[in-house]
């Protein structure tokens, strides 16, 4: 039904959005929370219970080429940012959270990646300024399905990891925002009440009525192996192998994006930081299986050439991983754009140099992405 707005209750709830209502969960939260009476826009509910939910059309399970897939991949990334947005303002208002939606999202997230999975992983390459968290939780979904998608996992295994993926940070929203957004580092008080976003989460998802398992993925993804993350300070087994593969994926993300507090690492070394730290904090038969997943230089990283251009990389070789398919874009030596051009290393004189970032060479990426690649 399509809830236009409350008419009757005993508390003071309200309804910032009008809005489609499609389980019976949302219901009881709304009664729980005093609301006696809905008001019903009848036009909008004939549509709306015929039409598909708003996310992108559904797609047969067949491949795409990566020049199909990607206008699909742009759209899915910034609707999933979208019900981010929606999500954290209801919980903000403290309205309940219909799960169907982000549900159905996924299941999206899934199938783009079932059909060309480097669309979507060139899409977590693409960062706006102060989206950090809407961005992260969509990447997180993403790199999951890649990752799970990549290790065979049962359909339902690699869809319940990447609604993990996708729901796993909505307790940040009740970190206080001087607290979330410090440039410098936090206190001892200050980290604490940072980590509590965990114990936020899941209560939050568990009003959401999200199964216990999943809401156990997302609870371990801070915990390390060494026993020192947070925040049960679980150790060694105590962490299922989802737990494992969602921390990896998210301190992956984190690491490799732009944060309020530290400058972005190229993709290439945070692979390094996190191979590091294993087995201490991190599996490393799983890491070494996610870096086989993305690559060694993954899709929609930035790379300098032998030849003195950037090129961002388009295609992984699984055979070659240092010698993928990339699109020259750049000039260093003549400090211009260049028409696009495809080169596949592994056919080539030229060699990568080195993994970079677009801000080394005050580079609009953004801009030349949606030019010339998501069109």
């Amino acid at each position: 039904m399509y809830v236009d707005s409350i008419t009757e209750q005993n508390s003071s709830l309200k309804i910032k959005n009008r809005g489609r209502v499609t389980s019976h969960t949302f219901i009881s939260e709304l009664k729980k929370q005093g609301v006696l009476t809905l008001s019903i826009d009848v036009s909008e509910q004939q549509l709306s219970e015929s039409a598909p939910l708003p996310v992108a059309p559904p797609s047969p399970l067949t491949t795409s080429s990566f020049e199909d897939e990607i206008p699909r991949a742009s759209k899915l990334h910034h609707q999933g940012k979208d019900i981010q947005r929606q999500m954290l303002q209801a919980i903000s208002n403290g309205l309940p959270v219909d799960l169907a939606l982000p549900k159905a999202f996924t299941r999206e997230l899934v199938s783009s990646i079932g059909r060309n999975p480097d669309a979507l992983l060139c899409m977590t390459k693409i960062r706006e300024k102060d989206n950090y968290l809407l961005e992260h939780c969509v990447n997180v979904a993403i790199l999951l399905a890649n990752f799970a998608s990549h290790l065979h996992m049962s359909e339902q295994e690699v869809q319940e990891l990447t609604l993990s993926g996708f729901l796993h940070d909505l307790g940040k929203i009740k970190v206080p925002g001087d607290i979330l957004h410090k440039a410098g580092g936090l206190n001892d008080q200050e980290m604490i009440m940072m980590r509590d976003h965990v114990y936020f989460g899941i209560r939050i998802l568990q009003d959401m009525a999200l199964p216990d398992h999943l809401i156990k993925i997302v609870a371990e993804h801070h915990e390390r192996l060494d026993g020192y993350g947070y925040p049960d300070g679980a150790r060694g087994d105590e962490i299922g192998r989802y737990g494992r593969m969602i921390a990896i994926v998210d301190s992956y993300d984190a690491i490799t994006a732009d944060r309020c507090y530290k400058a972005a690492i190229a993709s290439q070394k945070a692979l390094k930081i996190l191979h590091a730290q294993a087995p201490q904090k991190y599996d490393k038969h799983l890491i070494e299986l996610f870096v086989k997943s993305i690559g060694v230089y993954p899709v929609g990283s930035l790379v300098k050439l032998s030849s003195e251009k950037i090129a961002m990389v388009i295609k992984k070789h699984d055979s070659h991983p240092l010698k993928p398919l990339v699109k020259v874009f750049y000039s260093v030596r003549s400090k211009h754009y260049l028409p696009p051009v495809e080169v596949d290393l592994h056919n080539s004189q030229y060699r990568i140099e080195k993994a970079v970032l677009a801000r080394e060479f005050t580079l609009d990426f953004n801009r030349y992405f949606n030019e010339y690649i998501a069109l």
